[in-house]
């Protein structure tokens, strides 16, 4: 099957490394099958959404003897494109940016920070955690080709300027942690991450929806 001809709904694109993550633990575990409950369980989807967006793909596994796991493992990492690196830059290098380039997505071996960008002149021409801090004025003349992520930890009121000269510097993809909502271009794809919004979301959730 040709796996660029499937065209599956976003919700399930989402689900799909969280799959990928489990199956890894099992095959490194030893573990030979598994069947949806137990994948459902381990990843907190129920058992029918698994079957579901296993079913965009074909014939995943066996009635009656659940899904080999060494098949699917093979199969998701060429579908996530595993085995071909993403390089990532990181603009603004604060508490939570700082954070990123020492953690720079170990468990992810197809994800890597290569490069950041910030203002302050005591970061600027360092290393943090191995990965080299850039001027932001140079976004231009030190961001390569190759480099087609950008991770956004920057003040809100800069974010839209920054992303901007981002896209015309040919990034594709950009994971914003700022509150500002950003206008790219509709072939460029952004996620907004607002962390305050999302703890929120967990308060409320907590407060109206317990099940003690």
């Amino acid at each position: 099957m040709n796996n660029e001809s499937i065209k599956i709904p976003q919700a399930t694109a989402k689900r799909l490394p969280l799959y990928y993550r489990f199956l890894k633990n099992l095959s490194t575990s030893g573990k030979q099958r598994v069947s949806s409950a137990e994948l459902s369980e381990a990843v907190k989807v129920d058992s029918a959404t698994i079957r579901r967006d296993f079913s965009y793909f074909g014939a995943l596994g066996k009635k009656g003897y659940g899904y080999n796991v060494q098949y699917l493992l093979t199969f998701f990492r060429k579908t996530l494109d595993q085995d071909e690196l993403t390089y990532v830059t990181l603009i603004g290098v604060g508490n939570l940016g700082t954070a990123f380039l020492h953690y720079n997505f170990m468990k992810n071996n197809n994800t890597k920070i290569v490069m950041a960008f910030d203002i302050d002149k005591n970061k600027v021409g360092t290393e943090i955690g191995g990965v080299p801090v850039f001027h932001m004025d140079d976004i231009e003349k030190d961001l390569p080709d190759n480099v087609t992520v950008a991770i956004l930890t920057v003040p809100a009121p800069v974010a839209q300027p920054i992303a901007d000269r981002l896209v015309k510097q040919g990034v594709k993809g950009i994971l914003n942690f700022t509150p500002a909502r950003i206008n790219v271009p509709e072939n460029i794809r952004i996620h907004h991450i607002d962390l305050a919004v999302e703890l929120q979301s967990l308060v409320y959730f907590l407060k109206h929806y317990s099940t003690d």
